[in-house]
């Protein structure tokens, strides 16, 4: 076994382990150069309060432990070379050998680095958990028709929820509670949550906007039908989403606006609410509907003497 190895290291000639070496440094400098231009989009992306992806992280981290450790080999091989032990004037052979076939080796590792830094972006944008001001207060006939809302989101039969009532009953309210506590439970229905609101005349753009931005989506394309495409595939990425539709005054065209929905996406749930109950049932046939009526008598007077309150409150401030 000496014989070999004695064999393999005098095959190994000067110029040779010159130009390993010439190889290695080379390499070096390149996979640096890949690092400063990746730090550069990491720079940018972060600056545009974006976060960096996982895989982006890990090369960097990854990259970091190999240079860290190549470098001593760099200064130990320049050492070699400068004390006329590597390139052929030191009588040590078996040193020359060890040294190349080190050199040969880092250099292969750079290389796979190089090779994996073909990143197309490095960034995605953050999006924040929504702050939503509800100021919901738990008047009895609100919350049986809350609780029912809640239960029924559980119900996997249950795909299409709708909420309606007269103007000023509370819907919005209503439904900007649920959003809020489902935000907050920790143990998570939904990965994600998302609201529209569609109003009397629909803006489909707006909508595919309004729902785009809290899956932090951003649209390039002008063309509605494009968007739809692009916002589909999206929402069926999440495996479980409730998609709020405020404001219904007819019924409105999920696949125009991009919403999977039934078979497409058995994931995803939609909540409604609407003035009219047959915009609900008939027009975009929801699973469960619930009413929000007026306050009883009790009820009202509590909520006009917090009303005055807070009124009285705000004009002493």
């Amino acid at each position: 076994m000496e014989a070999i190895g004695t064999g393999a290291a005098a095959n190994v000639s000067s110029e040779t382990a010159k130009g390993i070496f010439h190889q290695f440094e080379q390499k070096h400098r390149t996979l640096i150069a890949k690092r400063t231009s990746v730090q550069q989009d990491v720079d940018v992306a972060e600056r545009n309060g974006e976060k960096i992806k996982a895989d982006v992280l890990d090369w960097r981290h990854r990259l970091d432990e190999v240079i860290t450790e190549k470098e001593k080999k760099v200064k130990e091989l320049e050492v070699k070379a400068t004390t006329k032990c590597f390139f052929g004037l030191c009588p040590n052979i078996k040193s020359r050998y060890q040294l190349s076939r080190k050199a040969e080796k880092d250099a292969a590792t750079f290389d796979e680095l190089i090779k994996e830094c073909q990143f197309e972006r490095v960034g995605y944008p953050d999006v924040a958990e929504p702050i939503i001001h509800t100021d919901f207060e738990a008047f009895k006939s609100r919350e049986e028709v809350f609780n029912d809302i809640m239960e029924s989101l559980k119900d996997a039969t249950t795909s299409m929820i709708g909420v309606y009532g007269m103007a000023g009953v509370g819907k919005t309210w209503l439904v900007k509670e649920v959003e809020r506590q489902l935000h907050e439970v920790e143990v998570k229905l939904f990965d994600s949550v998302v609201r529209a609101t569609v109003s009397q005349i629909p803006d489909i753009k707006e909508i595919q906007d309004q729902i785009a931005y809290s899956l932090g989506l951003k649209f390039e394309e002008n063309s509605p039908d494009v968007r739809a495409r692009k916002l589909y595939g999206r929402l069926r990425k999440e495996k479980n989403v409730l998609i709020i539709l405020d404001d219904l005054w007819k019924k409105l065209d999920l696949e125009e606006v991009g919403i999977p929905f039934g078979s497409q996406h058995k994931g995803c749930k939609i909540l409604l609410t609407s003035r009219n109950q047959n915009v609900l049932s008939n027009g975009m046939d929801a699973t469960m509907t619930f009413a929000i009526v007026d306050l009883d008598d009790e009820e009202a007077w509590e909520f006009f003497k917090k009303m005055a309150r807070d009124s009285f409150e705000s004009d002493e401030c």
